[in-house]
């Protein structure tokens, strides 16, 4: 079995396609904290912080607040720390429904964009 290392906060930005300044943000305002820090501070991530980042980075293009990041992230949290809430649960549906409202307004944009593109190409 191959142990896995934590990572240091430039190999998960260049994992993840975010930058540091982005990552160090992120734990400043308590969106993604670092599972631990070396003897001499330097933040160390997991492969759970990874995915709890790639979450956060794909609600991104969706629109979404770091705020309401935050609020999705504590739903998670909660429904791991009790799958059987149903407040909770209740929330995330709501939050599911409107990610695909968003993904739809955005198709919706891209749409546009693209018959824009084509009137540029055909002049």
């Amino acid at each position: 079995m191959t142990e896995v290392r934590p990572m240091q906060i430039g190999e998960l930005a260049e994992r993840t396609g975010l930058s540091i300044r982005t990552l160090r943000h992120y734990d400043e305002i308590g969106l993604l904290r670092p599972s631990a820090r070396t003897e001499g501070g330097f933040r160390l991530y997991t492969a759970d912080d990874e995915s709890r980042l790639l979450l956060i980075r794909r609600m991104k293009p969706l629109g979404y607040s770091l705020e309401q990041m935050g609020e999705l992230l504590s739903v998670v949290d909660g429904l791991e720390v009790d799958p059987s809430d149903e407040a909770l649960r209740a929330r995330l549906a709501d939050i599911r429904d409107e990610a695909h409202q968003r993904r739809e307004d955005l198709r919706r944009k891209v749409a546009a964009a693209d018959e824009f593109i084509a009137q540029l190409e055909a002049r």
